[in-house]
Parts: C-alpha cells; sequence; structure tokens
C-alpha cells in the first residue's frame, strides 16, 4: 500500500512538473510572438517604415503593463483561491486575447489588446513554479523548476518557426489554439499540500500589503527584483531592436529579430540546465546567479562590439547572450523560496511579471542614453547600471537553496 502510494505520488508530481512546463511553453510562445511579427504585423496594418520602432515600442510597453497588472491580480488570487484557479483563469484569458490579436487592423486596438493578453500571461509561470515548488521535496525542488523553465523556453523556439511559415495572423491564432488546448490538460492537476494547509487557517493570505507595511519584507521584495532586470533587457531591447543595432554594427544583411528571440531563449534553456545543475552541485542558488550575471555581461559586450556581423555570426552571439542569462529558472526560484506560503504565490507570480514591466522603464532608461551617447553607447551604459543594480541585491537576500517552505509570513 505504502509503495504504491509513492507511486502515486511520483506519478502525479510528474504529471505536474509537465503541465507547469507545457504551460509555460505556451505563455512563452505568447509572451514572444510579438516581438517576432513586430515588423510585419505593423507593415501590414499600415504603419510607416520610420514609425515601426516607436509604435513597436508603445505596443511591447502595452504588454509589459498587461503583466505586471496581471501579476498583482493572479498572484492575488492564488493566495487567496489556490494556484489551480490562477492556472484555468489566466490560460483563458491569454487565449481569447490572442485569437483576438488575428483580426487587429490598427495600432491602438493591437496595443489595447496586447495588454488584455499581458495580463493572462501573467499568472501561468508564478503558479506552476509555486506549485511545483511546494509540491516537491526542498532537495529536488530545484530540478523541478528546471524542468518547467527549460521545456516552456523552447516555446520561443515554436514560435519563431510558425511565424517563420504562417502569416502573422494564422501565428496569433494557433497561439490560442495552444492555450485552448493546454486548459484540457490541466483539469487534471491537483492543488499543493502545503497551500490546502495554509488555506484551512485563519492567516491572512494573499495580502499585498504585507509586502510593504514591513521594510524588511519590502526590501526582500525589491531586491528579488531587481537580480532578474539584466535578463529581460538582453531580450526586450538589445534582441528585440536588433534590426536596428544591426544596421547602427553595419550588419552584412539585415539582422532578423524573430532568429534572435529563438537562438536566445534556446540559448537561456541550455543556461537553465547549467545552472540549476550548477546550483545542486554548489547547494547555492546565489553563487550560481552571481556567475551568470558576471558572464551576461561579457556576452554583452561581444554582441555590441561585434562590427560587420554576418547574421550566422549574430545567431551565435544571440546563443551566447542566452546561455548567459539562463538563470531565469533559478531568479524565480529563489523568489519563490524568500517568503512564507500564505503570499508566496503572489511573490512568484509579480516578480518576473514585475521583472518583464521593468521593461518600460529600462526601455526610457535607454532611450534617454540614446539622445546622448547613441545606441551602441547607451547598450553598454544601461548593461552595466543594470548588472550593478543586480549584484548588490543578490548581495541582500539569504542563501535559499534546500529550505523548507513550510512556513507563513506574520
Amino acid at each position: 500500500m505504502n509503495n504504491t502510494g509513492t507511486q502515486n505520488s511520483s506519478r502525479n508530481v510528474i504529471f505536474l512538473v509537465a503541465v507547469a512546463a507545457l504551460g509555460y511553453f505556451v505563455d512563452i510562445y505568447d509572451l514572444l510572438i510579438f516581438s517576432i511579427l513586430r515588423v510585419q504585423s505593423l507593415k501590414d496594418i499600415g504603419v510607416p517604415a520610420d514609425q515601426i520602432t516607436e509604435k513597436g515600442l508603445h505596443i511591447q510597453n502595452m504588454q509589459m503593463l498587461g503583466l505586471l497588472l496581471g501579476g498583482i491580480i493572479w498572484g492575488i488570487i492564488g493566495d487567496k483561491f489556490g494556484r489551480i484557479k490562477v492556472l484555468f483563469g489566466s490560460i483563458l484569458l491569454y487565449s481569447i486575447a490572442n485569437f483576438a490579436n488575428g483580426f487587429v487592423t490598427d495600432v491602438e486596438s493591437y496595443a489595447i489588446i496586447r495588454l488584455i493578453a499581458g495580463i493572462g500571461l501573467a499568472g501561468e509561470l508564478g503558479a506552476g513554479i509555486t506549485l511545483v515548488s511546494e509540491t516537491m521535496s526542498k532537495e529536488n525542488r530545484g530540478y523541478g523548476t528546471m524542468m518547467v523553465a527549460v521545456i516552456g523556453l523552447f516555446g520561443a523556439v515554436a514560435a519563431a518557426i510558425v511565424a517563420k511559415h504562417c502569416s502573422w495572423q494564422t501565428s496569433y491564432l494557433i497561439g490560442g489554439g495552444l492555450g485552448a488546448f493546454l486548459l484540457l490538460l490541466r483539469i487534471g492537476t491537483f492543488e499543493s499540500g502545503l497551500y490546502k494547509n495554509v488555506a484551512e487557517s485563519k492567516v491572512s493570505k494573499g495580502n499585498m500589503l504585507m509586502l510593504f507595511t514591513n521594510g524588511k519584507r519590502f526590501w526582500r521584495y525589491l531586491c528579488c527584483i531587481l537580480i532578474g532586470t539584466p535578463l529581460w533587457y538582453v531580450v526586450g531591447v538589445l534582441v528585440f531592436l536588433s534590426p536596428e543595432f544591426g544596421k547602427l554594427l553595419h550588419a552584412t544583411a539585415p539582422l532578423s529579430a524573430g532568429d534572435g528571440v529563438m537562438w536566445t531563449y534556446i540559448g537561456i534553456s541550455i543556461g537553465d540546465v547549467f545552472a540549476g545543475v550548477l546550483a545542486q552541485i554548489l547547494k547555492s542558488r546565489k553563487i550560481t546567479i552571481l556567475v551568470f550575471l558576471l558572464l551576461s555581461v561579457v556576452s554583452v559586450v561581444f554582441y555590441l562590439k561585434a562590427d560587420g556581423m554576418t547574421p550566422d555570426k549574430f545567431i551565435w552571439l544571440c546563443l551566447f547572450m542566452g546561455i548567459a542569462v539562463g538563470y531565469w529558472a533559478n531568479f524565480v526560484t529563489i523568489a519563490s523560496e524568500q517568503f512564507g506560503t500564505n503570499i508566496r504565490s503572489t511573490v512568484t507570480t509579480t516578480v518576473p511579471n514585475f521583472v518583464r514591466g521593468a521593461l518600460i522603464p529600462i526601455t526610457v532608461l535607454f532611450k534617454f542614453f540614446v539622445k546622448e551617447y547613441g545606441f551602441i553607447n547607451s547598450g553598454y551604459i544601461t548593461m552595466g547600471i543594470l548588472t550593478l543594480i543586480a549584484l548588490f541585491a543578490l548581495s541582500q537576500l539569504k542563501e535559499s537553496f534546500g529550505k523548507d517552505l513550510d512556513y507563513i509570513e506574520e
């Protein structure tokens, strides 16, 4: 009986990790599809060539604003009503939004629908990582979250492949269809035992004000966000604007943002494997993230110094940058491990989405430097500032590897 129970429990955990990974796969597909389709879709709806960069950043920022809002909404729902409800609600919302995106004809409707999609997309990763972290043993949960990130990040590869072979409208419709299929898979998922115990108590759950009413807790929360900003800058600015960077670097042919996103995310998946294994060997997430932050600076320097790069060299540089910033799974896991069960979903859902949403001020900062120093120098300056901030924030966090998560925040 005990063996049977253990086998059933193991199968349940494997199923949960698999479904969380597939959920993140669809999440990444839908999150990045605009980055890949930006130029062609904006041309087709009549945006002049000289406005594509500006309008593209506007739509991108609207999606990021949605991620900020959605992170708060879904995080609170996850702690108050359960992680499973977040998974269903968020998938339904972003699936509908992606179906709608296939029919846009103007910039403003495009931006509003990406805002709605962003709200929906915000719930997927945090709920999945929280469930996996709370369900697996403290010694092995790093492997579980690593698998979620590795499989999930290949959603970027799928998005790039689909975009190459389908129209931009069809690519959005496929994203909506993947979400609808995922809803069916989610029927068999189960709530974490740690949350069930808290749900039955009278302790305050999903109270986001708890993160701001205690100075030490707020500082811990802010530091969790800041360590992830260099990663999203690489993806959201350096790769997103690769066609523009390519012209200034005298690339031998126009650079494709779609190819850049795909190879960067392949790199991130590879990096997540190395980072996950390194964390398990060192038994330290902090040292692992430190190594990858320093490596990411090296990769960006190589990218911004690649004058006269070929499309092939661009792909290798994107792969290198992706590997270097491949600490995403460790970053999200360390955030999850820093807080108690009663606000863990709120933290784990808001932190990665606040990092994504931080792309808005990061873009403003980058554009400010562009006016003074130009595109290339601004790339160096912005990366340097974000990395220094991230290193300081990392130094302020306690090591959380192997930490017992069965506790609450008072």
